[in-house]
């Protein structure tokens, strides 16, 4: 094995290494990770959530034993991919060992660490962007027609992992319009590509058609809920933070594009980053979802320096491009993660608070980081959930009915019971089974300060009671109620038909 070679998988190894170091064991699973793992029990073409991708590797997992191991073994393996495809790039673009140490470097010591650390669409996401860049300068480079096909497929893949990816095409084919590479409008290989593409996403395309566009929904409601809370300068500061130490890489990567005469045919990566970026913010988008953009001009920064920094006092510069990415994970380290206790960023809230960490989706800043809180009280929810089910006179005749996705997603993880949890809320509207004939309820219900669940559904049964709460105070979750309902007297499949009849409606309708 070359030196070159060692110099990588030393890079793979530690990026593995970190992702699974740089979670404290008193931490759970995020909420969305819960969801994302039950989707496997529930495979199809398409979900209220997300497109079908992240399902089928959940069933893998699942196969693999459902452990934490190989939920975080994932995310961490799409961000060393990730990596490796930078590297690639490098030395397609005829890079030295400094510009792949650098490129691999900016890579690793990055926000990566911190989006590759929880099970979501967005490592693949990431992924996928990166790769699709690679085969379009794979391309630009060689003239090979393959590298259509290749792209054609990456995209179809990033597309049933996430629709994000569309922003993408939006962005590039104006770019390739207005630049000398408008050529490849012409190849009819390009059009064989996209209808390549075409038919791999055309079953998620038909689950949405069949199930009215629930995609429609979701962005609405995203929308009026979170996207109306984003900021432009919070946007365009987390874009600097995201690869911080390796932001001159990026910004000398977007210059070289643009201006150096041996990348003179990559242009068109210059005017993708603006109409990007615009669209956007245009669009008001999470900071996030912008991610995927920056890796693959890190590639062309490090190649650019490396070529530049050969001569005269330059080259004493070169250890400080080495350095940034270093020094600027020293802060990260103590930030970014949930590698410190609640009780520590409570008593120290000041730097996180900084750096706009404490503020949530809803605009308002609490004790702890949204993702932070989002994995606390999970396992407690489970354990006496679990409890409660046990002591039920038939628990076959019990439905665990659910406020979110994140209390079904923790309990159906966690339970000891088998418990199959359910929820109004995302996927689970679709996972109902009503063919069990129900007498009795356990109602997992979001903080209830005068206990009016207690109050509204106590005269439909014969038992009522309180049997339990999340008490960790740092939890998103701290205060969620379960109460307990036996001996219906009322027909419970015939109310649950009802509301989930509506709850579709309303996504019909939207």
């Amino acid at each position: 094995m070359t030196r070159k070679n060692l110099i990588l998988v030393g890079f793979i190894i530690l990026k593995f290494i970190l992702q699974y170091v740089l979670i404290s064991p008193e931490y759970n699973l995020q909420r969305d990770e819960y969801l994302h793992l039950d989707q496997a029990n529930h495979l199809a073409w398409g979900y209220l959530s997300v497109p079908p991708l992240t399902s089928w590797f959940s069933y893998i997992i699942l196969l693999l034993g459902n452990s934490i191991f190989w939920v975080k073994f994932f995310p961490a393996l799409f961000g060393a991919l990730t990596l490796l495809i930078v590297w690639k790039a490098i030395e397609l673009l005829k890079g030295n060992l400094y510009a792949l140490i650098l490129g691999a470097l900016c890579v690793l010591f990055s926000c990566l660490l911190r989006l590759n650390m929880l099970y979501q669409p967005n490592s693949f996401d990431v992924l996928c962007w990166t790769a699709f860049y690679y085969f379009l300068i794979q391309y630009l480079t060689s003239e090979n027609k393959k590298w259509f096909y290749w792209a054609g497929i990456i995209f179809a893949l990033g597309f049933l992992n996430k629709y994000n990816i569309v922003f993408l095409l939006l962005a590039l084919i104006p770019a390739i319009l207005i630049s000398k590479q408008r050529k490849i409008l012409a190849k009819k290989e390009f059009y064989f590509a996209l209808i390549l593409g075409l038919i791999l996403i055309l079953p998620n395309l038909y689950w949405q058609y069949s199930n009215h566009f629930p995609i429609v929904h979701h962005m609405k409601e995203l929308a009026e809920t979170q996207l109306v809370n984003v900021d432009l300068g919070d946007f365009v500061k987390d874009q600097i933070l995201f690869f911080i130490g390796g932001l001159l890489v990026i910004l000398t990567g977007l210059f070289a594009v643009l201006l150096y005469k041996p990348f003179q045919k990559y242009r068109l990566f210059f005017t993708s980053f603006v109409f990007t970026m615009l669209i956007f913010i245009y669009f008001k988008a999470k900071s996030y979802y912008v991610i995927g953009l920056y890796p693959i001009y890190i590639a062309f920064g490090a190649v650019f320096l490396s070529q530049i920094l050969n001569n005269g006092w330059k080259r004493y510069l070169k250890p400080l491009f080495i350095a940034l990415p270093l020094l600027f994970f020293i802060p990260m380290y103590e930030m970014a993660f949930p590698n410190k206790s609640p009780e520590y960023i409570v008593a120290h809230p000041e730097k996180y608070k900084k750096m706009g960490m404490l503020r949530w989706e809803d605009g308002k800043d609490h004790h702890l980081p949204q993702d932070f809180a989002d994995m606390l009280g999970w396992k407690e929810l489970a354990r006496k959930t679990d409890s409660l089910y046990a002591l039920m006179p038939n628990q076959k005749e019990t439905i665990v009915l659910c406020d979110n996705y994140g209390q079904a997603g923790a309990i159906n993880f966690y339970s000891k019971k088998g418990i199959k949890a359910v929820s109004f809320n995302a996927d689970y509207l679709n996972w109902f089974d009503l063919s069990i004939p129900y007498k009795n309820l356990i109602r997992v219900k979001e903080y209830d300060e005068n206990n009016e669940e207690l109050k509204e559904t106590s005269p439909f049964f014969e038992t009522a009671t309180i049997g339990g709460q999340i008490t960790n105070q740092y939890a998103r979750e701290y205060g969620t109620t379960i109460f307990v309902f036996t001996n219906a007297k009322i027909d419970i499949n015939k109310r649950l038909e009802q509301e989930i009849n509506e709850e579709k409606n309303d996504i019909i309708n939207d």
